[in-house]
């Protein structure tokens, strides 16, 4: 029983480090898709790109508001995907760690 416990939190332990990755992941690629849609090498009425970037708009955005709320703006820079993903990957391993 306690062994079935154990596999279990595990599990679910690593299901929380993979969520934390893949969220990171989707923030990385947010930044990119805004970068090169910004320098102007996005298909005019593409159906597709604005799928993508509307996609990775909503999923990221309600996570970075909250940085942004609190850092100053520094000109054209955007510094809160940075400390958003830092403090994604301090939470997720600290999660991981206390169901492990």
């Amino acid at each position: 029983m306690i062994l079935a416990l154990t596999n279990v939190r595990g599990t679910i332990a690593d299901f929380v480090v993979a969520l934390t990755w893949v969220y990171t992941l989707v923030i990385f690629a947010y930044i990119l898709t805004s970068l090169v849609f910004t320098a102007g090498l996005r298909i005019p009425y593409s159906r597709t790109s604005d799928a993508i970037l509307g996609f990775l708009r909503d999923v990221c955005e309600p996570y970075l508001r909250i940085f942004r709320r609190f850092l100053p703006s520094f000109g054209g820079l955007d510094f809160s995907p940075i400390i958003g993903i830092i403090v994604l990957q301090i939470v997720g391993t600290l999660v991981s760690t206390a169901i492990r």
